[in-house]
């Protein structure tokens, strides 16, 4: 009688064993750990470039909003025609700018850097709508007041940069019509000539005959 086999031959046996079935599942177990691994990589990866991704979202971001204020563009919401305004006296960088219709001035201020310490701020309507070439002065606290936006130094009105109060210096023009042209001029761009102040609700032949003397644009 065997009491006991000889181990190594019995490991050759094993590493030698000639039934497929066998290296078939060794073959199986390969893959399995091979594909495991494959997908771990992918998603060490996947989530790499993700952080990266949002890291270099938040850096544009920033970096636009940080240069919008220094922008020769106005940096508010409009999205119409690009045009050109001229601001001058107490701003950080005062000169022509490029703006949008729907931009306000409180937009070229912001474009030409901001006011100085020294911008009299009570003296200009921040909220008043630009139009396109037009120039915007900001006075310094002490200085005379400016004559209203939108009057020449002839004294006529300039229909098409002429704020509510000195449109409302025409004859035959109170707020409920000062607010009506500049509607018009808001949905319909520029007055091309002063006869266009007839196509104004309210404004026929004989109101622009007492006005036609007094305007221009």
């Amino acid at each position: 009688m065997r009491l006991c086999r000889d181990p190594l031959r019995s490991v050759d046996r094993v590493a030698a064993d000639p039934d497929p079935r066998h290296a078939r599942v060794r073959v199986g177990i390969g893959a399995v750990v091979v594909l495991v691994l494959v997908a771990l990589g992918c998603a060490v990866l996947v989530s790499a470039w993700g952080d990266h991704g949002s890291a270099l979202e938040v850096v544009q971001s920033t970096g636009a909003a940080s240069a919008a204020p220094g922008a020769g563009v106005g940096a508010g919401s409009g999205s119409g025609a690009q045009f050109f305004v001229h601001i001058l006296g107490a701003v950080e960088r005062p000169g022509l700018y490029g703006v949008r219709e729907g931009d306000r001035v409180i937009d070229a201020v912001a474009a030409a850097g901001g006011f100085t310490d020294s911008a009299d701020q009570s003296q200009v309507n921040l909220a008043r709508f630009l139009v396109d070439g037009e120039q915007l002065y900001v006075p310094t606290v002490g200085e005379a007041p400016a004559s209203a936006p939108g009057v020449t130094a002839q004294g006529k009105v300039n229909i098409n940069t002429a704020d509510a109060s000195a449109l409302e210096t025409l004859p035959r023009v109170g707020p409920a019509m000062a607010a009506r042209i500049i509607d018009w001029r808001e949905v319909n761009g520029r007055f091309a000539a002063i006869e266009d102040l007839m196509s104004v609700t309210g404004i026929g032949q004989k109101t622009f005959d007492g006005l036609k003397e007094l305007v221009t644009v």
